[in-house]
């Protein structure tokens, strides 16, 4: 299964005060795909995500779902199509793993209806995912910071969303968790179909699992496509300040991503002591 559902942003400015963070932005997501949203810190990624859930208002242009402008739809009707994991969410105090995952059930929710098996089924489920079932009864507040960012991911899943959209979803997470997440997420794109877009601050993991990548600097689109389209040499270099290497990946075929810095990068073949080369023992 694809979603169907478009996602897409038209000369979209957006600040807080007199400050500008986007300008005249034109963004289409691709339907059914996983986007990665890449650029260095406080270059509008965070500020971008929150205006395609309505929880920013543009100063000008929009955000189109299927065609209609997000900040004239009923909150219900965007809630049960479009689905998002901020940055820093905060838990209600005292409220337990599966209160919080159940939450994720509320847009389906009727005036009159009640909890249903279906409901039941969906928070196991997003429990299941995120190995997060043995954690059900314990208070949000006790957990680590990893184990929390996997129950929001778990609330997330349980809204079962065509659209899921994550602000920095392995934060916190070590390696071995980052990767589990990633996968997580391109199981339920492949097997729902469901539209994934993404903020992630590690290049190589975006390059990796993203089928689409959009590189913003300092509030502007400056490259958009696949990973290989994307992310090259001159990108690094544009979007972060950041001389680099670019090579295949052996692992995925995408492409990978190697900074310079000024130390352990190995001098050339040939090159001389007096060159910087380190000399004999």
């Amino acid at each position: 299964m694809t979603t169907t559902h478009t996602l897409a942003a038209e000369k979209l400015t957006l600040g807080y005060g007199e400050r500008t963070v986007i300008e005249d932005l034109d963004l289409v997501v691709p339907p059914g795909r996983i986007t990665a949203i890449v650029g260095a810190n406080a270059c509008g990624k965070s500020t971008l995500l929150r205006a395609m859930t309505r929880l920013l208002a543009p100063r000008s242009g929009q955000v189109l779902l299927d065609g209609k402008a997000v900040h004239r739809l009923p909150a219900k009707e965007l809630a049960r199509t479009l689905g998002l994991l901020p940055q820093s969410p905060i838990a209600p105090e005292g409220i337990t793993v599966a209160d919080l995952v159940g939450r994720g059930r509320n847009p389906h929710q009727g005036v009159f209806s009640r909890w249903s098996r279906e409901d039941d089924a969906a928070v196991a489920a997003a429990l299941e995912a995120t190995q997060t079932t043995e954690l059900a009864d314990r208070a949000v507040d006790e957990l680590s910071g990893g184990q929390r960012q996997r129950v929001w991911i778990a609330m997330a899943l349980a809204q079962q969303t065509d659209l899921l959209l994550l602000d920095e979803p392995t934060t916190f997470l070590d390696v071995s968790h980052q990767i589990e997440v990633l996968d997580l997420l391109t199981d339920l794109n492949r097997a729902r179909g469901t539209t994934i877009v993404m903020v992630l601050h590690d290049l190589n993991l975006a390059a990796r699992y993203a089928d689409h990548l959009v590189a913003l600097t300092e509030g502007q689109l400056h490259a958009a496509g696949s990973p290989s389209d994307v992310l090259t040499e001159e990108c690094v270099r544009v979007v972060f300040g950041l001389d680099s290497r670019v090579v295949v990946d052996p692992t995925s075929g995408r492409p990978l991503m190697l900074p310079l810095g000024r130390h352990h990068v190995r001098e050339p073949a040939g090159a001389s002591a007096g060159d910087g080369a380190a000399g004999p023992a």
